[in-house]
């Protein structure tokens, strides 16, 4: 008969258990540990932490130096905190969480730079090209630019081609860089303070919103010259005769399409297109900024007019209408003058307009090539080993094109004899040698790809298209 084990017996197989069981554990670490140490060691690379903390200081001085009593509190290489002096007059109330707006809003300038660089090579008006390439474009993504299409997908693509045409170019209409200087010019009160007109008017494009009035009356303050109007839906009705006299000046869709445009399309022959920008969760948000993202992706520098960014502005106007009560935008005017600051905008405004503007203290072209050569670094190592590198890292769908200016012009069969008159093909079919010559070479150094955004505020979203470089060259 076996004995029973005593239990000083079973007590080293219990210990060697508990041995394995550790010495297990300290082998996962040690992993964890390899995996993770190498990773914070790659994100962190000295020369780039170096560049973009040298980048934070520049920022800071010219918040500083414009900012108006904002300051930049450097948190590290990446995150800033742009605070308002004690005392600035918060008075918006959110209704949601019965607090007033804070005077403090934290950023990260790497994304942000990512981010509006990323806009120079973008384009933002949406093409027949993209919607052949995105794999769900014609079925699902077409139908949510159509407002009065009664259903949730494309699959009468007939139907939705008929509603899509008289706005779908072939290729983009548009390209980067296709403008030195660029006016987006707001609506806001401030203007009636200034006379910018003239100035506004010298520059290579103009962009308006809404329903913004351009004649003699207001001249000297917004100028005449009329080149593209970012419009939102409730615009629609009374666009005609916004328009009206200006037959060149291009019309860009917010939102979708829907039977109020539709009708005032067929009576107008302007240039008209749905814009191709995404909703971002930024600080600023609106037209306005809307029109800053089209801005960008044809011009190199955007000079904005019409924003409410001084500080102790305490009433929410438009220049062409009846004063009314609003808010101080705290944070969309953070945010401006984060974008100044970043060589994204130049800010021109009554206070502004009291001071030389040399611009010397916003960081150079070549500062902010390097912070964002550096940021992509830090965000390619943050992501993965094996990502893909270059100016096409963010592209995760791809699609093929016919050449430059190739394609069909926008516009459907039974447009009105007025629509019929519309000129689309001065920049459908403009020929590529006719573009100016930065915006060719742009044009070479992407090896004739367009990119798109695809979805939401991700930087690697984008859907790219290649086009034949052999017919431009």
């Amino acid at each position: 008969m076996t004995r029973p084990l005593k239990p000083s017996s079973r007590r080293p197989a219990f210990v060697h258990l508990i041995c394995a069981a550790i010495v297990f554990s300290l082998i996962v670490f040690a992993i964890q540990s390899f995996f993770f140490t190498g990773t914070r060691t790659k994100t962190l690379n000295a020369e780039d932490v170096q560049i973009l903390s040298g980048f934070q200081a520049d920022v800071q001085q010219c918040v500083a130096n414009r900012g108006f009593g904002l300051t930049a509190q450097i948190i590290d290489h990446c995150k800033l905190v742009l605070k308002f002096p004690e005392g600035t007059n918060s008075t918006w109330l959110n209704p949601q969480f019965k607090t007033y707006e804070p005077l403090e809003y934290k950023y990260d300038v790497c994304e942000a730079i990512l981010l509006w660089e990323q806009y120079r090579n973008m384009t933002t008006v949406l093409t027949r090209e993209y919607l052949d390439a995105r794999p769900d474009g014609w079925m699902d993504y077409a139908a949510k630019r159509i407002a009065q299409l009664g259903a949730k997908d494309c699959s009468n693509r007939t139907l939705c081609e008929e509603l899509l045409n008289p706005m779908l170019p072939a290729k983009p209409p548009f390209h980067p860089r296709q403008f030195e200087k660029c006016a987006v010019v707001g609506n806001s009160g401030d203007l009636l303070k200034t006379e910018f007109g003239e100035e506004i008017d010298s520059h290579d494009a103009v962009i308006r919103d809404n329903e913004a009035p351009v004649n003699e009356k207001y001249a000297k303050h917004v100028g005449l010259k009329r080149d593209f109007r970012l419009g939102v839906r409730g615009t629609a009705r009374n666009m005609v005769s916004i328009l009206n006299g200006s037959d060149d000046e291009v019309l860009v869709i917010k939102s979708v399409t829907h039977r109020d445009f539709n009708k005032m399309i067929d009576m107008i022959p302007n240039p008209v297109y749905l814009f191709q920008g995404i909703v971002l969760r930024r600080g600023a948000k609106g037209t306005g900024m809307k029109s800053v993202e089209l801005a960008l992706s044809m011009c190199d520098i955007v000079d904005i007019y019409g924003f409410t960014v001084d500080p102790g502005y305490t009433e929410w106007t438009r220049y062409f209408s009846e004063p009314r009560k609003g808010h101080n935008p705290l944070q969309g005017r953070a945010y401006y003058q984060l974008l100044e600051c970043l060589g994204v905008i130049r800010i021109h405004s009554p206070m502004r307009a009291k001071r030389e503007q040399d611009w010397s203290d916003v960081p150079s072209r070549e500062k902010i090539g390097r912070a964002h050569a550096a940021a992509t670094r830090l965000k390619r190592s943050e992501e993965s080993e094996f990502g893909e590198e270059g100016q096409f890292g963010n592209c995760k769908v791809w699609g093929n094109a016919g050449a430059y200016g190739s394609g069909p012009v926008s516009g459907s069969r039974d447009m009105s004899s007025k629509r019929r008159n519309s000129n689309y093909s001065k920049w459908e079919v403009m020929p590529f040698k006719s573009l100016r010559r930065e915006a060719q070479e742009h044009y070479m150094q992407m090896e004739g790809v367009s990119l798109y955004k695809m979805d939401g505020n991700k930087l690697d979203d984008l859907v790219c298209v290649r086009h034949p470089l052999e017919s431009e060259s």
